[in-house]
């Protein structure tokens, strides 16, 4: 099978080498990379052209005007011609390198749409710092109800479900990728298998968190899809925010068992 990588850039230069770092370790090597880039002012193209003359993968390359990260993924999507498809966000690592054979394995039945697992947040500048570790579990249809959704950089889908279910909203500002995952799942009935395994790590403080203002913002696309889609709106959020808690319990308490962060 053959595994697409989408990767949105924009003055990213910061942590993006990390990024393109963990991507070029992974041990399958039946990789196409598309990267779109918002036309950045910063090394983060420089970065990127240097990846491209090291790698021994297709790497396609987009730098223009764009309406944002969801519209930059959808061009990405649309360039792709993998059987799969994953998403690494500039700020994002794969947790090992063995990430991308684990997602092949898994796929290559008919048994499943997609697939998704566990993710670690880090400290923005000192990734060995883990901040929140969420253990997504197995899918079940009813979690939903409740605000659930696999953790979105984690996910690894088929061809075929964008091909029936589309692209991102790009009404939303943050809450596309929610609304896309309730789409599929909730409406749509994709199959996903759960791997219990830490599949990305990821930088705290990205957009959702940056301001107070883009946390209300959040909320409110968050309960805007949740009653878009028939979800019990109120409940749905609330547990949802809620949920977040033991995630950062179990954040720390695998600080102190391993005695250090990251993977």
């Amino acid at each position: 099978m053959k595994v697409s990588i989408v990767t949105a850039t924009y003055n990213c230069g910061k942590t993006l080498r990390a990024s393109l770092d963990s991507l070029a370790r992974q041990t399958c090597r039946k990789i196409e990379h598309v990267i779109i880039d918002g036309v950045s002012t910063d090394e983060t193209l420089q970065i990127i052209e240097e990846y491209i003359a090291k790698v021994d993968y297709e790497v396609k390359l987009i730098s223009e005007p764009d309406e944002g990260v969801y519209d930059a993924l959808n061009k990405g999507i649309k360039l792709a011609t993998g059987d799969v498809l994953g998403l690494l966000h500039s700020d994002d690592m794969f947790a090992s390198d063995r990430v991308i054979e684990r997602i092949v394995e898994v796929l290559s039945s008919n048994e499943y749409d997609g697939c998704y697992g566990d993710i670690v947040y880090v400290d923005r500048e000192d990734t060995s710092k883990m901040v929140r570790y969420w253990k997504a579990g197995k899918y079940n249809r009813k979690k939903l109800l409740l605000g659930w959704m696999p953790p979105h950089p984690t996910c690894f889908l088929k061809r075929s479900v964008y091909e029936r279910f589309g692209l991102f909203d790009t009404s939303y500002k943050i809450a596309a990728d929610y609304d896309f995952m309730v789409r599929i799942l909730y409406t749509g009935g994709v199959r996903l298998a759960y791997i219990p395994e830490v599949i990305t790590i990821m930088r705290s403080g990205g957009v959702s968190n940056k301001s107070l203002k883009n946390r209300i913002l959040v909320l409110r696309e968050n309960y805007a899809v949740m009653k878009k889609h028939g979800l019990p709106a109120f409940r749905a959020l609330l547990v949802r925010t809620l949920s977040r808690i033991p995630q950062f319990v179990a954040g720390k308490a695998h600080r102190l068992v391993r005695g250090q962060g990251g993977f």
